[in-house]
């Protein structure tokens, strides 16, 4: 068993509770999906928010998941020059069988951008990407 840290981020429409709770829930359940995990797996979970989003702590949607006793950690991303908006990353560390190149890093709806090189991008119907 390794420890490896898996990446993920998604980017909301608008900054509302339950968007942000309804985002960062389906950003986190596709990273547990994509690399057969569970809540027991999970060590720890930072993540990040874009100075826009201020309606919800982004820590909130992975305890309603029964994240209750991982360390959860939010803090502010960088506010970087034409840098995408209203975005959530995730860095989580999580006990895995399974090797560095193959861990799956998770980039939804526009944060597809942010990482094509990194994550493994899919298409959904209706065209949008996830």
């Amino acid at each position: 068993m390794s420890v490896r840290a898996v990446r993920g981020a998604t980017q909301l429409d608008e900054d509302t509770p339950e968007h942000m709770r309804a985002r960062v829930a389906e950003m986190v359940q596709e990273v547990m999906a994509a690399n057969a995990l569970d809540v027991d797996d999970f060590i720890s979970i930072l993540f990040t928010a874009t100075s826009d989003l201020v309606a919800e702590f982004p820590a909130y949607a992975a305890r309603q998941l029964g994240f209750s006793d991982v360390p959860l950690m939010c803090a502010r991303e960088l506010e970087i020059a034409g840098s995408l908006p209203r975005v959530v990353r995730l860095m989580a560390h999580v006990e895995t069988d399974l090797a560095r190149a193959d861990v799956t890093h998770i980039y939804l709806h526009g944060a597809a951008a942010l990482r094509r090189d990194l994550a493994k991008v899919r298409e959904v119907p209706g065209g949008e990407t996830r």
